[in-house]
C-alpha cells in the first residue's frame, strides 16, 4: 500500500522539476504567454499516459504509479496556473493567446497522454 510518505517524495521531486523546467523555457523569452507551464502540463500527461499504458500493458504495479503519478506528477502540472495565467491573457487583451493557451493545452495534453499509452503498448 502506497503512503502518503511515497506520494510526498514524488511531490518533492516534482515541484522544483516544475520550477526549473519553467525557468528553462521561459528564459530569455518575450510575451505574455505562458509556454513553462504549457511545456510541464504536456511533459505531465505524456508521463500520466506512460505510466498508464506501463500499468495496462506491462503490470506496473500501483507504488510506482502512486509516487510518479500522483505524486511527481500531481507536482509538475498545474490546471490552477493554467487557469490564472489564462485569464491573465484576457485581462491583457489577447484573447487569442487565452484560447490558444486553453485549447493547445487540452489538444497537446491530449496528444501527449496517447503517446504515452502508445510508447508503453509498443515497448
Amino acid at each position: 500500500m502506497t503512503g502518503l510518505v511515497e506520494v510526498g517524495i514524488g511531490g518533492l521531486i516534482g515541484a522544483p522539476t516544475r520550477f526549473v523546467v519553467d525557468q528553462i523555457v521561459t528564459a530569455g523569452r518575450r510575451g505574455l504567454f505562458p509556454w513553462g507551464t504549457f511545456v510541464v502540463n504536456a511533459a505531465g500527461a505524456f508521463i500520466l499516459g506512460l505510466l498508464d499504458g506501463l500499468a495496462s500493458y506491462h503490470g506496473l504495479g500501483p507504488v510506482p504509479t502512486a509516487v510518479l503519478g500522483t505524486g511527481f506528477c500531481g507536482a509538475l502540472t498545474t490546471f490552477s496556473t493554467l487557469s490564472y495565467e489564462t485569464l491573465r491573457l484576457l485581462e491583457e487583451g489577447t484573447t487569442s493567446a487565452a484560447v490558444w493557451n486553453v485549447a493547445g493545452s487540452l489538444a497537446v495534453g491530449l496528444a501527449a497522454a496517447g503517446a504515452g499509452i502508445g510508447l508503453a503498448a509498443i515497448v
